[in-house]
């Protein structure tokens, strides 16, 4: 299921930017840059269980789907961690890679977790993609996809 929602997202991404007139991809360093701090800040801030800085990285209109199919909401993704029902204990992220059209981009990358979700341990090394927007000056994330490495 999650790969299928990955393909989903990079699919209608490359459609959208495939519109004529849509962006060209930027090399820009500084956003580049921006958008990869912003990835290490929202593992960092969900080891600290900072709802405050992860509220601030997700856009109010933030969706996923999880892995039951159930779609997860901005409000849903801070309530867990508020509650700790779901606690990144550590995370160390390998490459990302990221490419910015204009006021949108897409970051991707992997991560190795150790997290504890509804009392299970579901650590692990995974695969993600996030599709991010630039609004009122700061990148924010809209959607993300990732999928747990067998």
């Amino acid at each position: 299921m999650n790969t299928l929602i990955t393909s989903i997202l990079f699919f209608s991404l490359c459609a959208g930017a495939s519109v004529a007139g849509a962006p060209q991809p930027s090399n820009d360093p500084a956003d580049i840059n921006a958008i990869k701090k912003l990835e290490q800040d929202m593992g960092d801030a969900m080891v600290h269980a900072d709802t405050n800085r992860l509220g601030q990285i997700y856009a109010d209109d933030f969706a996923t789907v999880g892995s039951s199919g159930k779609i997860i909401t901005k409000n849903d993704l801070l309530s867990d961690f508020e509650a700790f029902h779901d606690k990144l204990v550590s995370f160390e992220n390998g490459p990302v890679v990221v490419q910015v059209f204009g006021n949108v981009a897409v970051a991707h990358g992997s991560v190795s977790e150790k997290r504890i979700r509804e009392g299970k341990d579901v650590s692990g090394e995974f695969v993600w993609m996030d599709l991010l927007e630039k609004r009122a000056g700061n990148w924010v994330v809209l959607r993300s996809a990732g999928s747990k490495l067998k």
